[in-house]
């Protein structure tokens, strides 16, 4: 590697969204300034990092707290070491207090992104407090922290987790150029057994508690008393699914709802949508929004958290209330009769992800905080 490159060792536990991230962000980033290594958990795959990380290395943590705590900090501490990196990036909560940790002492700068704080998690008061203690003693152990959204870094200055010269926002985005060229109709709907004059509505996300299916599913029951043809896709995995599709069968509409399970393509299936959900009862970014936007989908959003950063009701998308099934499928019913509103919403919505959401924005803006550094 040229001497002069910026040495950046990136530390990330989850993968799911944070992976995506660190892919988009490295494959942007200038290679003639960044030499970039990866220092990640089990449950990240080597050969996705292939061209993009010029080192791979994986230490065993776990999302929960635990004894193997003790043993990733002396590893990811021996590997900080290894490589003497200038800047050491920590990605999401559980990574961001290992690295941390492992990095007192160390010559170098660190960087924070907990890609979403934990203590805006629905939890017990109990969790949330500890969450914040552990965030507020980990702060003076960076030089900066990295917030995806306005809302986040309010919800730090909220918490009083650090002072706010220590919070910088870098809009999460989205890889417009590889999805415009990539491979579309890559699924159809006749893969689903989706008639092709079907209405689809769809949401992708975890069927977990956060990502709200069962408000999803309440909706869907709604909106086919209304529109005989309707479908329902759901692209993902969780361990709501059992309980999903209880509902779906008692309240008849098994026939019209749509399980991918996890998928490599989440993008492909987002193609079949005629409107696109995202009901999250707690969000971060909700990057599935911008990534709607880029297909050219109407959206159907709550209005919690960061989401109303990204939709502004009425222009390039709907916002409704947080566990509100009959106000998301008045919604969903609105775009559906009335073409006017939903091009006005797609149009607006493209403009916003070329000019607000582009991951090569994300990169560029990262780039400019390590040179600073």
């Amino acid at each position: 590697m040229r001497k002069n490159k910026i040495r950046i060792l990136h530390v990330a536990q989850a993968a799911g969204g944070v992976d995506r991230y660190i892919r988009m962000l490295l494959k942007y980033l200038d290679k003639e300034k960044f030499e970039n290594i990866l220092v990640c958990s089990q449950d990240f795959h080597e050969e996705d990092y292939r061209g993009l990380a010029d080192s791979f290395e994986q230490v065993e943590m776990t999302r929960a707290i635990g004894g193997n705590d003790l043993k990733a900090i002396r590893e990811v501490r021996a590997l900080i070491k290894k490589y003497n990196p200038n800047i050491v990036y920590a990605h999401s909560s559980k990574a961001g207090a290992i690295a941390r940790v492992a990095d007192i002492g160390l010559r170098n700068h660190c960087v924070y992104n907990p890609h979403g704080w934990a203590f805006n998690m629905r939890c017990s008061a109990k969790k949330k407090a500890i969450y914040t203690m552990i965030e507020k003693i980990a702060a003076p152990f960076c030089d900066k922290i990295i917030c995806i959204s306005d809302a986040e870094k309010q919800s730090a200055l909220d918490k009083k987790i650090c002072k706010e010269d220590k919070l910088q926002v870098i809009f999460n985005g989205v890889d417009i150029e590889a999805y415009e060229n990539g491979v579309h109709g890559a699924v159809r709907r006749k893969d689903l057994s989706i008639p092709e004059d079907a209405f689809v509505v769809g949401m992708v996300g975890r069927m977990s508690p956060q990502k709200a299916p069962d408000v999803f599913i309440k909706m869907a029951r709604q909106v086919k008393d209304r529109v005989s043809n309707a479908h329902f896709i759901i692209v993902g995995n969780g361990n709501q699914e059992a309980e999903i599709r209880k509902y779906a069968k008692a309240n008849g509409i098994s026939d019209s709802l749509h399980i991918t399970g996890w998928v490599d393509n989440p993008m492909s299936y987002v193609e079949l949508f005629d409107v696109a959900c995202l009901l999250s009862r707690w969000e971060g970014f909700g990057l599935a929004l911008p990534e709607y936007m880029m297909a050219g989908k109407p959206i159907v959003a709550s209005r919690v958290d960061a989401i109303p950063n990204i939709i502004r009701d009425g222009e390039n998308g709907l916002l409704v209330g947080v566990d509100d099934a009959t106000g998301a499928s008045k919604a969903v019913l609105r775009i559906y009769q009335d073409d006017g509103l939903k091009n006005r919403l797609v149009t607006q919505g493209m403009e916003d992800v070329h000019s607000r959401f582009n991951a090569r924005r994300v990169s560029e803006e990262h780039g400019k905080l390590f040179e600073r550094l």
